[in-house]
């Protein structure tokens, strides 16, 4: 085994070649399934650049880091195991090293349980974590730390080191590209209440790219970028765990076309972690803990621009936690522009704009002008939510905003029919078929967006690829189901 790939333990591929070559020089056959593919255990950081490959299945035992500005290449087609059996398991790309993952539509690359499916739980395994070197606004000498790094879990591999990710002076960092990437049944919590995420994007920077993403089952958010300025498209999250979307400490990418789509909680492994008291549909918020000198007023402010989002909730508070069940919740400070879209079926309500911060962010009033605005809502519709605005509640204020002025609307049209296809009811055997998110003919989504942007906004989205559009929400009406054929819905 030469030096660069001393990381690797190959478990298949060797004898698989024997037998093949055996048998080919017989002349006997082959009786029975075919050799299995290769396979290869990852132990140890990886701190040369290489590449996976698709003729081989991956698993990463314990918490594998990618330094020393190494680059990891992952093929289409291929893939990544996380040991369920060493707690934890994780892949982090390291500040300086990138990771370039680029599948396609027929070849997605794969993160998942080391457990076969059917037996597959939240929390299996730890998730996927990028850090860069962009900006995040918590501040101090003592560097703030990715949640659950530095500790390590009885029957861990023993180099889950502390990772930090504040202090980045970058914004336009590179770490790399994602594109047709899933990671299935991750956040595992190497410390208590410290559950990882599917994807995580620390101080993410606009050099990298990020598109045709899917979470599935995982038991924490399924996205959550702490600061940084990356931009993403094509998002997909099916039963998260806590949070869809999560964005704070002055996240500002721009991102168009997600869905989210939560039926129930699922039941996570056993000693993974809690399940979350709030999950959301959107979660933002400004900064909050150590590091935020100014409070909730801490600058630079999180202004992220979010288009064409489709939000749908389980429709029952039984299964939205005990403070959960909001479509969109907005709170600490936090700002951003959320347009054309849809938020239905949150048992709650439809939005949260939770404290004075974040309504000064709307400049403190209840009809936003884009020309002066940090926070507004424009062009979204509510259905089936058990009310549009959060009221005051305990210690939280609460905060609405006007919704004539803003183009906000509710309809009496059921979820179902807003769509092609919707499943009644989930279960074990529900598959992927049974969404298609474009609007059915006649749909109050089908219509109504803004088709232009101006003022903060215009501006905010100016040199990416986020665009007005007529529709609201994921899909255009008759337009390419761009989820189609690479995403999947299984809760086992």
């Amino acid at each position: 085994m030469t030096s660069s790939s001393r990381n690797f333990v190959a478990a298949g591929t060797l004898a698989a070649a024997s037998i093949l070559a055996a048998c080919s020089s017989s002349g006997d056959k082959i009786i029975g399934p075919p050799p299995q593919a290769g396979a290869a255990d990852i132990t140890l950081d990886i701190t040369t650049s290489r590449t996976l490959y698709a003729d081989t299945v991956y698993t990463l035992k314990g918490f594998i880091h990618v330094t020393n500005q190494a680059t990891l290449t992952i093929r289409p087609g291929t893939r990544i195991l996380g040991d369920y059996n060493t707690l934890g398991s994780s892949l982090f790309i390291m500040r300086g090293a990138k990771i370039q993952a680029v599948g396609t539509a027929d070849k997605p690359i794969v993160f998942t349980s080391s457990r076969a499916a059917g037996t597959r739980q939240p929390g299996d395994w730890g998730g996927l974590l990028i850090i860069g070197n962009a900006i995040d606004n918590r501040t101090g000498a003592t560097p703030i730390e990715i949640e659950g790094s530095g500790t390590e879990p009885n029957g861990g591999s023993g180099h889950n080191y502390a990772v930090p990710y504040s202090g980045g002076t970058e914004a336009a960092d590179n770490s790399g590209e994602l594109r047709y990437v899933r990671v299935e049944f991750a956040g595992y919590a190497p410390s208590p209440d410290n559950e990882l995420n599917a994807f995580t994007f620390a101080a993410v920077g606009s050099g990298t790219k990020l598109s045709y993403l899917q979470a599935m089952a995982g038991l924490d958010d399924s996205f959550e970028w702490f600061g940084g300025s990356v931009d993403a498209d094509h998002l997909v999250s099916y039963e998260a765990g806590d949070d869809h979307f999560d964005q704070s400490e002055s996240y500002n990418g721009r991102l168009q076309y997600l869905i989210a789509f939560q039926s129930t909680q699922l039941t996570q492994r056993t000693g993974a972690g809690n399940p979350s008291s709030d999950p959301q549909g959107i979660e933002n918020d400004g900064c909050n803990g150590t590091g935020c000198t100014s409070g909730h007023s801490q600058q630079p402010f999180t202004i992220p621009a979010i288009a064409n989002f489709t939000l749908v909730g389980t429709g029952n508070l039984a299964t939205s936690g005990t403070n959960g069940g909001i479509g969109m919740m907005l709170r600490r400070g936090t700002g951003g522009y959320y347009v054309n879209g849809i938020v239905a079926r949150f048992p709650r309500a439809g939005v949260s704009v939770r404290d004075t911060a974040t309504y000064n962010r709307a400049g403190a009033t209840a009809t936003q002008d884009l020309a002066s605005a940090d926070l507004a809502l424009k062009n979204v519709l509510f259905v089936e939510t058990a009310v549009t605005f959060q009221g005051a509640n305990g210690t939280n204020v609460q905060n609405s905003l006007d919704m004539a002025s803003n183009g906000l609307t509710t309809n009496a049209a059921t979820t179902a029919s807003l769509f092609t296809a919707f499943p009644a009811t989930t279960s074990e055997t529900t598959t992927a078929a049974a969404f298609d998110w474009t609007p059915t003919a006649g749909a109050p989504a089908a219509t109504g967006g803004m088709t232009t942007f101006n003022g903060k906004l215009a501006t905010k989205v100016a040199g990416s690829e986020v665009t007005g559009t007529g529709f609201l929400g994921a899909a255009a009406p008759g337009g390419t189901k761009w989820w189609a054929g690479w995403t999947v819905y299984t809760q086992k």
